[in-house]
């Protein structure tokens, strides 16, 4: 049973209209009315109201900040406790000062990270699947990375994966009458039903990570090379896309000397830029050492834009890359077609497919709505715009579903090996398990511990 009393700042810290201390457990309310004076008493009021009054020192007496104080008595708060929230003015020293005349209280200390949301947890107001969505509602980085999170966050997930255990319990429990009562059991019977049930749990496991690939991508980002040779205009394509001159452009080749970083959201795809310096070879010290890295990143990335200059022939340079880039997700972008065309596109169709290849004037923002259409189709199928949201898209959860359907397949294959129906029942139970612990009610308590430790403190 939880005894101790919690408190945190829950909003960015610095300057802003308003900041929010955020207080959790038994001694919510009696603590904060000891340091509340308002007309009336915070004991007495009831849940789900917002009162003004002023934060007093108990030391001295004296006023620390004028606030508006919510009360949300448990169990219908975030938190499922008794939960105060103390709006004060926004500001480093006018928080701090608030903060500390609430931790003065006996029982209360602060916050561990995620602790607000660790508490919702174990006192069964959400799974660990909705506990992690709250995370990835805070990173999230577009609007539809943010609109899977929340379905995750309300639970529409949970419940698929609910019903699913749900149809693995009940064959775990068929098993067990037969094996506590084999008199009863027609063993060709009993294998054909596991295969069934199995195959029917397999089928939904293997339509939840049908959707794994897109749900991963839109919660971490497509994480994108643009390389080419110096000088045809990869700092200019990650400017426009960024819409920020993060990246220096200039007409002196190698300017771009490292690997540059920025996310960005292109149609609602969300992207993890990497400006490369130009790869080519080259005697400059400090050159090379950012073309070793252009090249690693090259290696490391999930989609490459081989930016190409249409005024030039191809290079010799261009065509090295082609070759390393061949067989990869790419797509050629022929820039600077607002100048004479020099580059033969029918050679670079040799490695990279004719859909894949996209012509642009960076400098004139033309073609970026065809780019947008290329990304969507080679990552999305073009099926981005889907009204069903229910992504799979936490590392985590796919791992314990491919582990859960291999149980299961391992539990198919032993029913056709003729294998003892007690040796069975270990695969579906593992099958069973591994399905509770995307949830939480298989985790341990190590891994509890380090899922909440990601979170911000005050969250």
């Amino acid at each position: 049973m939880i005894k101790d009393t919690i408190a945190a700042i829950s909003t960015a810290v610095g300057e802003g209209g308003i900041a929010i201390i955020r207080v959790s457990g038994p001694d919510a309310i009696k603590g904060t009315a000891r340091i509340f004076r308002s007309k009336i008493s915070l004991e007495k009021a009831e849940s789900h109201t917002v009162h003004y009054g002023h934060i007093i020192d108990p030391k001295n007496g004296e006023t620390v900040e004028e606030v508006l104080v919510t009360l949300m008595r448990g169990p219908r708060s975030f938190t499922a406790e008794d939960v105060v929230e103390i709006n004060a003015h926004g500001g480093v020293i006018a928080v701090k000062k608030v903060l500390d005349v609430v931790l003065q209280q006996d029982g209360f200390r602060t916050a561990e990270p995620g602790e607000f949301t660790k508490r919702a947890f174990l006192n069964g107001r959400i799974d660990l699947m909705q506990a992690e969505a709250v995370i990835d509602l805070i990173r999230s980085k577009s609007d539809r990375a943010f609109s899977v999170a929340r379905k995750q966050a309300e639970g529409k997930l949970s419940k698929q994966i609910k019903t699913l255990r749900q149809t693995v319990i009940e064959l775990l429990a068929h098993i067990e009458v037969n094996i506590d009562y084999p008199e009863h059991d027609v063993e060709e019977m009993t294998s054909a039903f596991i295969r069934e049930q199995c195959a029917l749990a397999i089928d939904e496991i293997t339509r939840l990570l049908k959707t794994a690939n897109e749900g991963k991508i839109l919660r971490e980002g497509i994480l994108t090379a643009i390389v080419g040779r110096p000088n045809v205009g990869k700092s200019s394509l990650m400017n426009v896309l960024s819409q920020d001159n993060k990246a220096i452009v200039t007409d002196i080749p190698g300017t771009t000397r490292d690997v540059i970083e920025q996310f960005v959201t292109l149609n609602g795809i969300p992207l993890r830029l990497l400006d490369t310096a130009g790869i080519r070879e080259t005697e400059d010290v400090v050159e090379k050492i950012g073309v070793e890295r252009s090249r690693n990143a090259l290696e490391e990335a999930d989609l490459i834009l081989f930016v190409l200059n249409y005024n030039e022939h191809l290079h010799e340079d261009d065509y090295e890359l082609l070759k390393q880039v061949q067989g990869r997700n790419v797509i050629a972008i022929i820039n600077k077609t607002d100048l004479p065309g020099h580059l033969n596109i029918d050679e670079v169709e040799r490695y990279v497919p004719r859909e894949a290849i996209v012509r642009m004037s960076v400098r004139a923002e033309e073609g970026l709505d065809q780019l947008e259409r290329t990304i969507s189709e080679m990552f999305f199928e073009g099926q981005l715009e889907s009204g069903d949201l229910t992504y799979v898209s936490n590392v985590r959860h796919i791992s314990l579903l491919k582990r859960a359907e291999q149980s299961l397949l391992d539990a198919i294959e032993a029913t056709h090996m003729g294998i003892p129906i007690d040796v069975i029942q270990i695969d579906v139970r593992q099958a069973w398990e591994s399905l509770g612990e995307i949830l939480g009610d298989e985790a341990g308590d190590s891994l509890i511990d380090q899922i909440f430790s990601q979170f911000c403190l005050g969250k």
